[in-house]
């Protein structure tokens, strides 16, 4: 027991001394912006209040937080620390929020205001900024956020569990990991978004909306449709979301318009379908997708023996 108790210390004093060197580190980093950027920025007023919120948010309040946690962990009041410092969390989820807002309305500013762009570059030709750009310290905090995730995980596992400190260190594990569940969601949703609007301009005209709350995309891919009667198959591209699936055809090459597009063929909703895989009807490796509607059946095929798997799970994870 006593050695066990001697190797927990030692790795508990490892992490809190990484932990501690990281921190002063990251301080760093916040502190160029904030004393390059923000305050300068304030003084000159370069940019409108609004703006200037919107391109850091609660930056201010972020390195406030992090210089009394880096001061406890200095004093090795470890348990307090990370106890006061998790009551600030909520800012990181804050800032994850207003992210793809701080970073659209920063391209606009360098883009239109002449005297922020010349003051932008003057500041990251700073030897302090070794090369690096705004746009490469704005995604810091969330990258730290990440990090304090493992630390505070590993100071927990090398805590024994009859103290005092391990419940607050068990704590601040718990809202290390909802803040970082909630950034996560933050970032599936925009990525979601984005691919909802690639494949909406993808498809030729607005007749399928693709763009629609609560849709999620899942994955896409070229299989062959077998028809019902003997006619040859037909290539076709599928997208998957968590609600439909979309089968088109390109466009013809010669079009002025379209010739990069794909035409909407049919919009098959998964609320009433079923998925089963068909054996013995392929000649090589690879496999058959039976897709059950009300109305229609609907035979896929695959030469590719992992794709066809991959879609059977796909499709039945929708479907469910």
């Amino acid at each position: 027991v006593e050695d066990q108790r001697a190797r927990w210390e030692r790795k508990r004093s490892r992490t809190a001394k990484e932990l501690l060197e990281t921190e002063h580190k990251y301080l760093e980093q916040l502190d160029l912006v904030l004393t390059y950027f923000v305050t300068i920025l304030k003084a000159k007023g370069t940019l409108k209040p609004a703006v200037l919120e919107t391109i850091f948010g609660p930056l201010e309040s972020l390195y406030s937080a992090s210089h009394v946690l880096s001061l406890h962990l200095e004093k090795g009041n470890l348990g307090p620390g990370l106890e006061n410092f998790c009551q600030s969390l909520d800012l990181y989820g804050h800032y994850a929020e207003n992210l793809e807002q701080a970073n659209k309305t920063l391209k606009e500013q360098v883009r239109k205001n002449k005297s922020f762009r010349r003051f932008k570059k003057l500041q990251e030709t700073r030897p302090q900024f070794q090369g690096r750009e705004l746009e490469d310290l704005l995604p810091l905090p969330l990258q730290r956020l990440h990090q304090y995730k493992h630390f505070f995980r590993d100071l927990l596992e090398n805590t024994s569990p009859d103290t005092a400190e391990y419940h607050k260190l068990a704590k601040a594990v718990k809202s290390v990991c909802e803040v970082s569940h909630w950034v996560q969601e933050i970032f599936d949703k925009r990525e979601n978004s984005l691919q909802l609007l690639r494949v909406q301009k993808l498809l030729k005209g607005q007749k399928t909306r693709v763009l629609t709350p609560g849709r999620w995309y899942i994955r896409e891919g070229w299989l062959l449709v077998v028809p019902s009667k003997g006619e040859e198959l037909k290539r076709r591209m599928f997208f998957l979301f968590s609600d439909i699936l979309i089968a088109a055809k390109p466009c013809h090459p010669l079009h002025l318009l379209n010739s990069n597009k794909l035409s909407c063929q049919a919009v098959y909703p998964l609320h009433q379908c079923s998925v089963d895989k068909v054996f013995g009807h392929t000649w090589s490796q690879g496999g058959l997708l039976s897709l059950s509607f009300p109305h229609k059946t609907l035979l896929l095929m695959s030469s590719n023996q992992q794709e066809i798997n991959d879609w059977y799970r796909s499709l039945t994870a929708a479907v469910r």
